[in-house]
């Protein structure tokens, strides 16, 4: 994780997560879930847990009230970014991007090719910042959400990670 000798005090961050699904619920949402367990072993905060059907205004909606509130840092999303013709979350969130994090899909996709080879085509992975507050989108199935988490998120979202995270630009997305 850290080559220092010496690492700072690993910073909690306060994360929203939302699940989009037209069958989920609090009960059979392993993906949700798995996510929640893993910020929260890491040491960070869930400010918030949503399941939302497949409906690209209500997702935009919601999302966009998040990235208004200062307290949420981070936004988890799993589901939504397949190939049908109900998978909006793409759709949905673009449009709140100040910018794209393109590298999350690509490694996503290129670390998801080992475990289910060529099917990782299908998967629309992607992030971005939007009003200061970083997103990202997974795939809803639960593998998929601990691949994210377990090899990227979880130093991404670590400050104590190099070297560089996310956190560390936090305080700088929104500079103008």
């Amino acid at each position: 994780m850290t080559h220092s000798k010496n690492p700072p005090p690993f910073i909690p961050l306060e994360i929203a997560v939302l699940t989009v699904s037209d069958s989920r619920t609090e009960e059979t949402d392993t993906s949700g879930r798995a996510l929640v367990e893993r910020l929260t072993e890491a040491g960070h905060h869930l400010v918030k847990k949503v399941i939302l059907a497949d409906d690209l205004y209500r997702i935009r909606a919601l999302v966009a009230r998040w990235i208004a509130e200062p307290q949420v840092q981070v936004v988890l999303v799993t589901g939504g970014t397949g190939m049908t013709g109900r998978d909006v979350t793409p759709e949905a969130l673009r449009v709140l991007f100040d910018k794209e994090v393109e590298g999350f899909g690509e490694l996503f996709r290129w670390l998801s090719f080992e475990e289910i080879r060529t099917s990782t085509l299908q998967s629309r992975a992607f992030a971005g910042i939007a009003n200061g507050t970083v997103i990202f989108c997974m795939p809803g199935s639960t593998g998929a959400c601990r691949t994210a988490w377990d090899r990227i998120l979880r130093d991404q979202l670590d400050n104590r990670h190099r070297p560089c995270n996310f956190v560390e630009l936090l305080p700088r997305l929104t500079e103008r």
